[in-house]
């Protein structure tokens, strides 16, 4: 996700600065995050920079989860923070935004097939086409082992996918605008707004 992150973020953010806090995995992320926003909780009282110039965004992968439950747990870690969250805020101001890459960060690949065939010309260009890919936050079987499989396929990663390395190929080929994944887009409708004027 980072890799991907990295990559993704200038091209919804323009020029405006943004820091990325990766951890080795979700199970770590959901430890470590509540300690993490009581510290942003505690900063927003005592800065105004940040209070007015900082956000924060949350993003998981949704992985098995049920996805209500999965978000109101992240809502309850920064309402109790002392931290405002798009949802709890209602249209009113608000610091925190939680998002879930529904089922993983590759489901995203899949909605931004003409980066993938940039990245790797060999993988079918039918993809979008065939129904059990059409919409790819509904991908069964786990998105990372289906994109393994179609760039398998094509002759790619025979030894096993290397996800750091495909996150950085397919995201520098993305198009934040032309993808298709829900999820994807629910992410980038959010940062615009926040970017925004």
């Amino acid at each position: 996700m980072e890799a991907a992150l990295r990559l993704l973020l200038p091209k919804v953010l323009g020029d405006l600065s943004f820091e990325i806090y990766p951890h080795q995995c979700k199970d770590e992320l959901l430890l470590r995050l509540p300690h993490r926003l009581r510290g942003y909780g505690q900063r927003r009282k005592s800065d105004a920079w940040f209070r007015d110039h900082c956000r924060i965004v949350v993003v998981i992968d949704r992985d098995d989860d049920d996805c209500a439950r999965l978000k109101r747990r992240l809502e309850k870690m920064a309402i109790d923070a002392g931290l405002a969250t798009r949802t709890s805020a209602k249209g009113g101001a608000y610091m925190v935004v939680n998002r879930l890459a529904i089922e993983e960060l590759e489901a995203w690949y899949f909605g931004d097939w003409e980066a993938v065939r940039a990245a790797y010309p060999r993988a079918s260009a039918t993809i979008p086409a065939q129904a059990k890919y059409r919409d790819p936050d509904e991908i069964t079987g786990g998105t990372w082992e289906a994109f393994e499989h179609v760039l398998q396929k094509a002759g790619y990663y025979s030894g096993g996918l290397r996800k750091v390395e495909a996150a950085r190929t397919v995201a520098a080929q993305m198009e934040p605008s032309r993808n298709t994944s829900p999820s994807f887009c629910t992410f980038r409708d959010v940062l615009l707004e926040m970017a925004g004027p």
